[in-house]
């Protein structure tokens, strides 16, 4: 089983290594559902963290519905990435009609390469999540979906995530999250299937002794 830990500060991404996670996904403002880092959080965490770092690529809260220059905006903040030697990106394109941005994740995700593209949780506002996989499934570069199954936890939308499991296939990996904790992680990956994990307090609390 992987954990993912989401952290904001590099003092959280210490804690949660230090805690046994597996890999970090690094963000901004996770009170807005994460935004990409800043330079210097970047920079800190791709130097000092011993585990793989993925990073958020959005520009700003709200929809998923980018304009050009936003698309330009998550180039420049997938250099930097890749000038860090960051592990991947994680990034979502919806279409107004909310559908998965299909010429927008392929451009950003032909961008990224090598790194490997996680398509984060924007599935989930999908009418049907499972047809978002097939659709990120034609896209190559897009190594892994986080999602709770369009729900807002993984229990309860671990019927959704099921079948999300299946179609993905071994072409993609279904990373979980939703409410995903140190106390019901076992319980979720027994229900779910799943490999991987995602969650900000997947390990336990990441401000303890900040």
């Amino acid at each position: 089983m992987i954990k993912e830990a989401c952290v904001e500060s590099i003092e959280e991404a210490k804690r949660a290594q230090e805690l046994g996670a597996n890999r970090i996904e690094l963000c901004s403002d996770l009170a807005n559902d994460g935004l990409t880092p800043s330079d210097d959080l970047l920079q800190k965490a791709c130097a000092e963290l011993k585990i793989p770092v993925m990073v958020m690529i959005r520009p700003r809260a709200g929809n998923f519905v980018h304009t050009t220059d936003e698309i330009e905006a998550m180039k420049t903040a997938i250099d930097k990435a890749k000038a860090t030697n960051a592990a991947g990106v994680v990034l979502g394109l919806l279409t107004a009609d909310k559908r998965i941005d299909e010429s927008n994740t392929r451009l950003l995700a032909e961008y990224a390469h090598p790194l490997p593209v996680t398509f984060h949780k924007a599935i989930d506002e999908l009418e049907d999540p499972v047809e978002g996989v097939r659709a990120l499934k034609q896209i190559p570069g897009i190594k892994r979906i986080l999602t709770s199954g369009g729900q807002a936890t993984a229990l309860e939308g671990q019927e959704t995530i099921k079948q999300m499991i299946r179609e993905a296939g071994e072409q993609i990996i279904i990373l979980v999250a939703g409410n995903v904790l140190d106390s019901n992680i076992i319980d979720i990956q027994q229900k779910t299937g799943a490999k991987e994990l995602h969650g900000r307090r997947i390990v336990g609390d990441l401000t303890e002794n900040q």
